[in-house]
């Protein structure tokens, strides 16, 4: 799997241009699948931002970039109706637009329906995180963002060997200080990333493209 992790999405030509080459074609001729299921970890989210995610209004934009198509895959509902539904519908599309919010219960969601274990054999596919749908990639998130009541700790699916401290500069709190002592904490390189800034993970090799600021800690 392709992997574009963001901070904040889709913000600039930059990012936008490093999404088009990913994908090996034009954005029109491509097919999406929006995972909104991130929002539901977390008590700052809730069904209005859910709509906007899937719907791809401002400010979330992914969904309503011009995709061929864009459907909706929702992991929670996955366990239920059996692998020989959704598992061709993820093997056709083109890209996951996979939303943040709360990515301890990502990760766990993605276990529980079997998401994680396909990831593997999703070679030419392309995921495109937003914030905890970028960290839940990662080894570890750190306590500072684990909002889930439900989560052991602070462990993710570890897909990448690096964690993600995302919108530095947009909260009070995400200052490169606090970032410098999260980063102490989770005991792996990470990355810290503004939302102009994203990674892109390509058969093992890691580069970040940035109109922004950001820094390897």
């Amino acid at each position: 799997m392709k992997l574009l992790l963001t901070s904040g999405g889709v913000t600039n030509p930059t990012i936008h241009a490093a999404l088009v080459e990913m994908l090996g074609k034009p954005i029109e001729e491509c097919t999406a699948l929006c995972v909104p299921t991130a929002q539901w970890g977390h008590p700052m989210c809730g069904p209005v931002g859910a709509r906007g995610f899937v719907v791809g209004g401002p400010p979330w934009l992914l969904a309503g970039m011009g995709w061929r198509s864009v459907g909706l895959l929702e992991l929670t509902a996955l366990p239920t109706i059996g692998a020989e539904r959704w598992v061709p519908w993820v093997r056709e599309a083109d890209v996951l637009l996979v939303d943040g919010g709360d990515a301890t219960y990502l990760a766990h969601w993605m276990r529980e329906s079997g998401l994680a274990d396909l990831l593997p054999e999703l070679t030419e596919t392309v995921w495109v995180g937003i914030s905890a749908g970028s960290m839940v990639m990662t080894p570890r998130i750190g306590d500072l963002f684990v909002e889930w009541a439900g989560a052991p700790d602070d462990r993710t699916l570890g897909v990448v060997d690096f964690s993600i401290f995302p919108h530095l500069d947009v909260f009070p709190s995400n200052t490169i200080e606090a970032a410098e002592q999260w980063a102490a904490e989770v005991g792996v390189p990470a990355y810290v990333l503004d939302d102009e800034s994203a990674i892109r993970v390509v058969d093992g090799a890691v580069d970040v493209v940035s109109e922004g600021t950001w820094c390897r800690i």
